[in-house]
């Protein structure tokens, strides 16, 4: 498919989609959002895709957060729908049974900060900046920010960083727990690839059941939690990758994944 907002680029079992409204700072549009949607549900079709990078075009960023000048002209059940939309397609992202890998460049602020935390793994540029700075303007966080950034970082520190509409340093969101690695802006790219392929080397089922298990148990109360989780251990003691795995391991060879 062809994207007006972003681009997508395969190699091998890799995807990279980078947002791309540089001149715009990447800001998160009715246009991008549907382009979002679409090629993530592209992608969760394709089994032979084993993860996903999520970046921004230009150096400056991840993505700047909404759109202003859209935000400035709806009112309070078209404000509601736009948050319901944004959560949607953010939700697609967070549980698209693949790995999805945020390589942050830049700013990631507002929309943009919640984009990434839909996202399974963080790793920043040490030029990014997040923040989540609705306050600023009036709102609050729409598509999902008030309710994961807590999840991710704690409610004190969520609160703060909500409250205040302060931008935090790469290396302040490493320690918050906001991305899991910072690295060298020329060491973006290379160093989430070199992830995305170590995952993509694994079983992709038990990949995407580890992403499934850990999302469905998050909120769940810890008996509960480890009942889904025997549960979907068992599933894979079922799969044709569990007998490989356990045989190439075994007879000391590499496997050779089926997905199945």
């Amino acid at each position: 498919m062809a994207y007006e907002h972003l681009r997508l680029d395969v190699s091998q079992n890799i995807a990279t989609v980078t947002l791309d409204r540089p001149k715009m700072m990447n800001a998160l549009n009715r246009g991008l959002f549907n382009d979002l949607e679409a090629v993530f549900l592209e992608l969760s079709g394709k089994d032979e895709i084993r993860a996903i990078l999520l970046t921004g075009a230009g150096e400056k960023a991840f993505a700047a957060g909404a759109d202003i000048n859209e935000l400035s002209t709806i009112n309070s059940n078209q404000g509601q729908a736009l948050s319901a939309r944004g959560q949607a397609v953010f939700d697609l992202i967070e549980n698209c049974g693949k790995p999805v890998l945020a390589a942050i460049n830049g700013f990631a602020l507002g929309g943009g900060c919640e984009l990434a935390m839909a996202c399974t793994i963080r790793i920043a540029s040490d030029r990014a900046r997040l923040g989540q700075p609705e306050v600023k303007i009036g709102l609050i966080p729409g598509y999902g920010g008030s309710q994961r950034l807590p999840r991710l970082i704690g409610k004190g520190a969520a609160l703060k960083m909500l409250l205040t509409g302060e931008m935090v340093s790469a290396v302040e969101a490493l320690r918050i727990g906001l991305v899991d690695e910072v690295v060298a802006a020329e060491e973006l790219l290379p160093r989430a690839r070199a992830l995305a392929v170590a995952i993509a080397a694994n079983a992709p089922i038990a990949v995407r059941t580890c992403i499934k298990t850990v999302n469905a148990g998050y909120d769940l109360p810890l008996a509960a939690a480890l009942e889904l989780e025997a549960a979907r251990f068992g599933l894979a003691c079922g799969t044709q990758d569990k007998a490989e795995g356990t045989a190439a391991f075994l007879e000391k060879r590499p496997p050779s994944w089926s997905g199945r």
